[in-house]
């Protein structure tokens, strides 16, 4: 019989841990090299080679069938391809699943969850303790007793989990397990769920304990990496929920080592475009910023703050002049441009008013709209408005760089069409 508390898999002869204990240390490292695919064996420079052999396999063994490689310039590089119509789940919520344990974790686990069978029995710690000694751990021998703190550290954990509760009695803390809340079963909405929301591998555990079924649902646009990052999501969610301040260690752009920030987070943005998420937070002085949260590596909860309702209120003001998650420099840019259609061609300002987010729609004309807007960023919104490329008659904006790509962009389609882009300036 293997070990409880370790899997192990044989390849040329190297044994490897299939399961994992720092979930950062995997995520990092499937990012970098699965997901974006650029990097490869020799550019692994943090450890030796044999831990890049190691966490690859690790890796195939849970996606070896989405996996494929190229070869580049600086050699093999290997990367996931996922047919969104294939998978009954999002794959990737199996490293999830693959979290390790000790043998007193898995003990404690299963003698916990028989001793509180009964929600109603409550006990404290040293009652516990006595309770198992004597009626779980006494026939065996040459076994280890747990003591008193390795047994509380596992019954404040169950806490922090909601499966157990815990209430002051005396002088005395007894704990109990909280009833079983109660879950829909249908499979339509938990498999909706898993894929779309945020943090949405809890659907997926929920559905693991349910019959197997068919794939429900398929997705043109399916953005299933955001499940790396749904441990540093959740942190920040409770941040949020507290009404406190967070402690954030992030990815420095220029520099090797992390940066350790403070900030208030507010909101958490998610991009119906390429699915990435930000958080949207206060840093010191009260200036407004937005953050990846795949660039973040920890998050760290530092208390409440007294005046959350003013970073609240703040933001309230400042989200109207948010486009997206960006909010650059702080100063507010106009921008404004003029769409010229044709005779059925309604539907182009109703499309101006369904996407517009922010900013007014005014008609000048029978066929002529003008839409303007004051924001943070309005870099963010060149991709929409060359989707109108072919009707603008006239663009102003405070940010010159958003005319002049929205010039170039009519340069080269006249430049396709007409054989010359230079007339237009």
């Amino acid at each position: 019989m293997p070990h409880l508390t370790t899997i192990y898999k044989e390849k040329k002869g190297v044994a490897y841990r299939e399961l994992i204990k720092n979930f950062e240390k995997i995520r990092s490292y499937m990012r970098d090299f699965y997901i974006y695919g650029f990097k490869s064996r020799g550019s692994y420079t943090e450890k030796s080679l044999r831990s890049y052999d190691d966490e690859k396999r690790r890796i195939e063994s849970w996606l070896g069938d989405y996996m494929s490689f190229r070869w580049t310039e600086s050699g093999k590089t290997v990367f996931l391809s996922v047919d969104s119509r294939q998978p009954r789940g999002n794959p990737l919520f199996r490293a999830w699943k693959s979290k390790s344990f000790t043998d007193s974790d898995i003990t404690l686990h299963f003698i916990i969850s028989d001793i509180f069978y009964d929600c109603s029995a409550a006990y404290s710690c040293g009652e516990l303790l006595q309770i198992i000694e004597a009626d779980y751990l006494s026939r065996f021998d040459n076994l280890t007793y747990f003591d008193q703190s390795t047994l509380r550290k596992k019954l404040k954990e169950y806490v922090g989990c909601g499966i157990l509760s815990e209430r002051k009695s005396g002088n005395k803390i007894l704990y109990s397990r909280t009833k079983d809340p109660y879950i829909c079963l249908d499979y339509s909405m938990l498999s909706f769920f898993s894929e779309i929301a945020p943090c949405g591998v809890i659907g997926s555990f929920i559905l693991d304990k349910l019959p197997a079924e068919q794939q429900v649902f398929t997705f043109k646009h399916h953005y299933i990496t955001q499940t790396l990052d749904s441990e540093i999501l959740l942190a920040l969610l409770q941040c949020i929920s507290k009404k406190g301040m967070a402690e954030i260690e992030i990815d420095g752009r220029r520099s090797k080592h992390p940066n350790v920030l403070r900030i208030v987070p507010i909101k958490i943005f998610i991009s119906v475009q390429n699915g990435r998420q930000y958080v949207i937070a206060y840093t010191g002085g009260f200036v407004l910023q937005s953050y990846r949260i795949d660039r973040i590596k920890s998050v760290k909860f530092c208390g409440e703050i007294e005046n959350h309702e003013k970073y609240l209120s703040d933001f309230a003001i400042k989200r109207r002049h948010m486009w997206g998650a960006s909010v650059r420099t702080g100063k507010v840019e106009h921008i404004e441009f003029t769409v010229n259609t044709e005779d059925g061609e309604e539907y182009i300002y109703r499309r101006l008013m369904r996407e517009k987010r922010i900013g007014e729609v005014h008609r000048l004309g029978k066929n002529k709209y003008v839409f303007s807007a004051d924001v943070y960023d309005s870099t963010e919104m060149i991709p929409w408005i060359r989707t109108f490329i072919c009707r603008i008659e006239d663009i102003k904006a405070d940010n010159y760089a958003v005319v002049r790509s929205i010039k170039q962009d009519f340069n080269a389609m006249y430049d396709m069409y007409c054989g010359g882009g230079d007339d237009i300036q």
